[in-house]
């Protein structure tokens, strides 16, 4: 069964986990996994939520970060750990109701979304890195995400919609 047509949007791959050289089938567009043969093809986002969602969120860059430099700041030297310490506290500050989400972004998010409050707009899958996209995708509108990692920086997102 070397030659198996498989329908459009699905990869066949080799379990590294089972030791048993056995393959699973795997879902380009939502990324889920499963040991069954497919008979259909994979839809980009099936029952697995919207085609679009929209977002806000703080960036925290630091020095390993893709570009380690903002609006904010020309070289940014904050290491990872000091950039999750800073997201978190922002976080604890809009959940406790100290701040708003747009008020902190404004003022200390590294992405030039800042003077938008954050807002970034609609966007579909494959518009953003995996780990945002990810995140993103997985709120619940009027969501807070925890602090998320991305080759960017730290975020926290709130999904507006």
């Amino acid at each position: 069964m070397a030659d198996e047509q498989l329908p459009a949007g699905w990869e066949k791959r080799l379990s590294r986990s089972t030791g048993t050289g056995q393959h699973y089938y795997l879902n380009v567009y939502t990324k889920e996994s499963q040991w069954d043969v497919p008979d259909k093809p994979a839809e980009p986002s099936g029952s697995s939520g919207p085609e679009q969602v929209q977002c806000s969120h703080l960036l925290v860059k630091h020095r390993e970060s893709r570009r380690p430099s903002s609006w904010r700041e020309d070289v940014i030297t904050r290491t990872k750990d000091e950039a999750f310490d800073l997201v978190k506290s922002y976080r604890e500050q809009i959940v406790g109701g100290k701040a708003t989400f747009s008020e902190l972004a404004q003022k200390y998010s590294d992405c030039s979304s800042a003077r938008r409050g954050g807002d970034l707009g609609p966007f579909g899958r494959g518009a953003m890195q995996k780990p945002f996209e990810e995140a993103a995708f997985a709120l619940k509108p009027g969501e807070l995400s925890e602090a998320v990692s991305s080759d960017s920086g730290v975020h926290i997102i709130l999904r507006t919609i």
